[in-house]
């Protein structure tokens, strides 16, 4: 009975989360023509509706957010990864913070609106068999959020958990992104519960899931930091939020 409440939802769910993403893909590309703003505020309406979206399947959000974090500033966003759902997720909560991501290469084609965004919203596109091409990709994505004001998100265990395990951080990619960076505040970020919408690689999506979000309070920078101890202390930060929660 519950896989059938579960497709139920899906279905309706599919139909507006293809036609959301064919819509913006026109929209986003006329949005460009008039600079990467009005593209941003673009995407941004797109992930909100997205979210919205998600309570077809009965989905419920939860938000911890430091009232230290504001609108309109640029921020590094540490955070652990659980799902494809996380970059609507952090766009639409942050929406004027227009946080950018780094992405392989695959996500650049073929998906509509997304790949559009990857490639002209200015995030960064790496090749992972291309250190080199993925350490300079980061290093310019810094560079230009910090000179911006916009928030950049970085998953340092490098790809998605599957299960909700906190995974270890790989540190180049996150090193290179505080060095590029210096002058934006470093914010723990933790999500838990997005990977359940995926576990069955959305057919269908289980009905009634629970995600709950939190941003951390921003930590400043300093000439003296030391980088390594940065992220140890932004994982063990994830990692005590995620045994609060499930805990609880």
């Amino acid at each position: 009975m519950k896989r059938v409440i579960d497709w139920i939802f899906t279905i309706p769910f599919i139909l507006g989360f293809g036609l959301i993403l064919g819509v913006f893909e026109i929209i986003a590309r006329v949005a460009r023509l008039f600079g990467l703003r009005p593209m941003e505020i673009t995407m941004g309406i797109m992930q909100r509706l997205l979210l919205s979206l998600l309570r077809l399947t009965g989905t419920r959000l939860t938000v911890e957010r430091s009232p230290a974090i504001e609108g309109r500033t640029g921020y590094i966003l540490v955070s652990n990864h659980q799902s494809l759902f996380d970059v609507p997720i952090f766009g639409g909560l942050l929406f004027t913070n227009y946080p950018k991501y780094i992405a392989k290469r695959e996500l650049g084609r073929w998906l509509p609106s997304v790949s559009f965004n990857l490639t002209h919203g200015g995030n960064a596109v790496i090749d992972r068999d291309d250190p080199r091409q993925a350490l300079r990709a980061i290093k310019d994505l810094g560079r230009e959020c910090q000179e911006r004001s916009t928030a950049v998100v970085i998953f340092p265990e490098g790809t998605r958990s599957r299960d909700g395990q906190l995974g270890p951080f790989k540190p180049g990619g996150t090193a290179t992104l505080f060095k590029a960076a210096p002058e934006l505040a470093i914010v723990p970020t933790t999500i838990d519960g997005s990977w359940e919408l995926l576990r069955h690689k959305m057919f269908p999506i289980p009905f009634g899931t629970k995600i709950r979000v939190n941003f951390g309070e921003p930590i400043a920078r300093a000439a003296d930091e030391d980088l390594d101890e940065l992220m140890e202390r932004a994982r063990d930060e994830i990692d005590a939020n995620l045994n609060r929660w499930r805990s609880a």
